[in-house]
């Protein structure tokens, strides 16, 4: 019996999009703005969901490695944009733990609130902060089934030392997931767990 090694590929087009050796957001928004613009540039190209996510260093708003959701063109139900950003990231850095560095801040920007399996990696990743488009429930509004979350988990990373700031450019995120469900995007794991 023969495996293959486990390979999720970003679209090509992030390349175009990036264009620069070294991409800066200097802000929060700006940076929202990035992970909004990868979200949207992933739906208008057919290569994913309508998710957008990147890592930051976050003393100087360079970007360490963007993520897009490629659950459906990867087969793969772990190519959440998060998943995929924090993966990326710890490759392209050599280091599994993004906060090993303690002077070096690393930051998460995501499009929408992680769900629960993302939520999950995150104390794992070593970033230090955690900020957040849309909600979890604007994602729920159109079908994703995000999982179990608890309820306060703002309050169980933040008791981890990670900081999460909520609802920067929410509205321009959720257009995004908007246009995904009017476009006729696949709602994959749309079930709730339910075996039929």
């Amino acid at each position: 019996m023969r495996f293959d090694n486990l390979v999720i590929a970003l679209p090509e087009w992030i390349e175009d999009l990036l264009g620069e050796p070294e991409y800066v957001c200097p802000t929060v928004e700006e940076r929202m703005q990035f992970v909004i613009r990868l979200a949207r540039w992933n739906v208008e190209q057919g290569t994913g969901g309508p998710f957008g996510a990147a890592i930051f260093d976050l003393s100087s708003g360079k970007v360490i490695a963007p993520g897009v959701n490629v659950v459906v063109p990867a087969n793969c139900s772990l190519g959440h944009a998060e998943i995929v950003a924090i993966g990326i990231a710890q490759q392209r850095l050599g280091q599994y733990d993004l906060g090993a560095d303690a002077e070096l801040g690393r930051e998460l920007v995501t499009s929408t609130e992680p769900c629960a399996m993302c939520l999950g990696a995150i104390p794992w990743s070593g970033v230090r902060s955690v900020v957040c488009g849309a909600r979890d429930a604007d994602a729920r509004e159109i079908g994703f089934d995000e999982g179990p979350k608890p309820p306060d988990w703002v309050a169980a990373l933040e008791s981890r030392g990670i900081t999460v700031v909520r609802d920067v450019l929410r509205a321009e995120a959720i257009s995004v997931l908007r246009l995904y469900s009017e476009s006729g995007g696949t709602l994959y794991n749309a079930r709730g767990g339910a075996t039929q």
